[in-house]
């Protein structure tokens, strides 16, 4: 699986972020994440991975800088950190974890968290905890680094989330964390109401059971039970996905509560027919969710909420859920 790398020169910057730059370089499309390859300026000469754009992939839409040769080379590692991100890859960096530099209790005492299959899932569950501390816990199965997503700058803007914890392989977190255990535990010792735990943009997937980034799951909804908290499914719905595999409750939820090993709840929306599927699944009221998510972006494989309600309401059922039971 050889990388495909190109050279170029930067033609544009078209937006500053936190921690993303995005350009142009040649005139093609170009996201730079600036902790790992330091500043980008208009007119330097960059490396850039354009294998996503090349194959036309879902995620294909921007080639990746991966070297800036103006201003990015011998750059210094971060003051004492020795774990490494992505480690024994020529992408390879290190960082500081969050074991290392906070304090972690034992357990999450009930702390409810919402475990979603999708990145699009994120935006109406935290919405539905709206008002109280929220974490969100980033699990592989889709992109890795953190910063990628708006959807987290959005909720950030709106204070829906308060911390932003990456699990490797994922980084770029206000803390990276090791493990989703410790994550979760750090979410616990900040102080907050409840943690939702869903995978970065875009999704791995194969078609088959467990080869998806959904079952990011079990991983969460595990950890939740075996440390004392309270695991919130969110499960991917759809009456209008035209893949059958994901019509109704997704595959990718099924298979994900296969491996499951401890105590949960599913959320299903009170209205939504067909919640007797899993004798774990409570009813939940989601009237006004559609309100509750005014000014959020809301697509799901380019589909809106007046498109796929379900979909957004199950989500957002989860959120509300979570709530519930942290109230009761």
């Amino acid at each position: 699986m050889p990388l495909s790398l190109r050279w170029g020169q930067v033609t544009a910057i078209t937006e500053r972020l936190d921690g993303l730059v995005r350009c142009e370089v040649d005139g093609s499309p170009c996201i730079a994440y600036t902790r790992l390859t330091g500043p980008v300026e208009h007119g330097d000469t960059v490396i850039v991975n354009s294998q996503a754009r090349d194959l036309e992939l879902g995620s294909g839409g921007f080639d990746i800088l991966y070297a800036n040769l103006t201003r990015g080379l011998s750059l210094p590692a971060m003051e004492g950190a020795h774990v490494m991100a992505v480690p024994y890859t020529p992408g390879q960096a290190a960082f500081r974890t969050g074991e290392e530099v906070s304090q972690l209790p034992d357990g999450l005492e009930g702390l409810p968290v919402v475990c979603c299959g999708l990145h699009s899932q994120l935006a109406p569950a935290c919405a539905a905890l709206s008002g109280l501390r929220v974490a969100y816990v980033q699990l592989g199965g889709g992109a890795l680094p953190l910063t990628l997503s708006d959807t987290v700058r959005a909720l950030r803007a709106r204070r829906l989330i308060e911390v932003a914890i990456a699990v490797a392989p994922c980084f770029d977190g206000d803390y990276d964390c090791v493990t989703v255990a410790s994550a979760l535990l750090l979410a616990k010792g900040r102080g907050v109401d409840a943690a939702v735990c869903a995978i970065g943009p875009g999704i791995v997937g194969t078609g088959t059971s467990f080869g998806h980034g959904g079952v990011a799951v079990a991983a969460a909804a595990n950890a939740a039970a075996a440390l004392g908290g309270t695991a919130v499914v969110a499960p991917r719905v759809s009456n209008r996905d035209p893949r059958e595999r994901h019509r109704g409750v997704s595959h990718h939820t099924r298979d994900a509560l296969r491996l499951c090993l401890g105590e949960l709840v599913i959320a299903w929306p009170a209205d939504l027919p067909g919640g007797d599927w899993d004798a774990r699944c409570r009813m939940v009221e989601v009237d006004g969710w559609q309100e509750r998510c005014a000014g959020l972006s809301l697509s799901h494989m380019g589909r809106d909420a007046a498109d796929d309600p379900w979909f957004f309401a199950a989500a957002f059922a989860a959120g509300a859920l979570a709530r519930d039971l942290r109230s009761g």
